[in-house]
């Protein structure tokens, strides 16, 4: 168990960076955020002042290189993660790396070998954060038999009305997101948590606004679906449709059912609800404060690398598998056919 001080580069520091990974890292005694590389010189300087980071590079590649890290946190785009990834880990540092582990399955396979290969390294991959809190509720449920045989399993994520004159925006930006979906890969993390993989995906998606302005106001096609619907056999024998979209106006929050013989849950607004054969409705199911689950990302990546835990939130070969299944929908999207997991 290592008690050394842990010294961080920062890679990227978007919106989640600043929100959540400095501020947590900075909270924890013993760690300390010495460097950071944004997008540009002026936005890594503002970011450094804001938080107190000592020291800016104008280039990723020299912050992993420098000697005053021994773990980097990537808060990039997809389009980097795996290249920076596999830099770190050649560097002999550790790395927590942002939710959407890769472009695609390919590079998330790279990533995991590369993690395999260096196992005194921790390699994390920030979690799928909506279901947190009821997890182990959820499961617990689920291993008792509330539901009775889990039959078939509903995720419907949206809200929004189509926004013809937005700007493209990275999630819609094919070369930074690569095979990535709106959020449609971090709520089948959420699915896997609960029940499991996929063994067979078909889809079916909508570019509805073909064409946007990128922060050049150039125009420029757009590759990644609006709308995409998801039918997939589950291992555990349940069926799956998940349908993520951006055009479903006043539809309500994102919600999943769970499906059985005997019950049924929900899941919505960060809240747990559950009803049995012969009830009139779904009732909230408390949840036991032993089994409360919350975001501790942070506290993990540290504790990690201490050696006092084990990444469970989210471990490489977690990654893989919803890249495989990000994968297998846009394969379906591109041929019509049924797409076998995994890859």
């Amino acid at each position: 168990m290592s008690s050394e001080p842990i010294h961080v580069g920062i890679i990227g520091a978007g919106a989640n960076t600043r929100d959540r990974h400095i501020p947590g890292l900075q909270a924890i005694e013993g760690v300390e955020i010495v460097s950071v590389c944004n997008r540009s010189q002026e936005s890594s300087a503002r970011v450094a002042q804001q938080f107190g980071i000592p020291q800016t590079y104008a280039n990723w590649n020299e912050l992993i290189d420098a000697p005053d890290t021994n773990a980097i946190v990537i808060g990039t785009w997809p389009y980097l993660h795996c290249q920076a990834t596999l830099a770190a880990l050649a560097a002999g540092k550790h790395v927590l790396c942002e939710a959407r582990m890769a472009m695609n399955a390919a590079e998330a396979w790279e990533m995991q070998a590369a993690a395999q290969v260096n196992p005194q390294l921790v390699v994390q991959i920030v979690p799928s954060p909506m279901t947190l809190r009821v997890d182990t509720t959820l499961k617990r449920l689920l291993a008792e038999g509330y539901v009775g045989d889990l039959l078939a399993i509903e995720v419907r994520v949206g809200g929004d009305f189509l926004d013809a004159a937005a700007p493209l925006h990275w999630r819609q930006d094919f070369d930074l997101s690569g095979f990535n979906i709106m959020s449609m890969g971090i709520w089948y993390e959420a699915v896997l948590r609960w029940v499991g993989e996929a063994n067979h995906v078909q889809a079916m998606g909508k570019i509805f606004t073909r064409m946007r302005a990128d922060e050049t106001g150039e125009l420029r096609a757009v590759r990644v679906p609006e709308h995409v619907d998801v039918v997939a056999d589950m291992a555990c024998g349940a069926q799956l449709h998940m349908q993520v979209s951006s055009v479903t106006g006043l539809a309500g929050a994102p919600e999943a059912f769970l499906f059985g013989s005997e019950g049924t849950l929900r899941f919505a607004d960060n809240t747990l609800y559950g009803g049995k054969r012969g009830d009139a409705a779904l009732d909230e199911i408390p949840i036991p404060a032993d089994e409360a689950g919350g975001w501790r990302v942070e506290e993990e990546f540290v504790s990690a690398i201490r050696g006092q835990e084990q990444v469970t939130h989210t471990p490489p070969e977690t990654g893989v598998k919803y890249m495989e299944f990000t994968e297998a929908v846009t394969r379906s999207l591109q041929t019509g056919q049924v797409i076998a997991l995994p890859l």
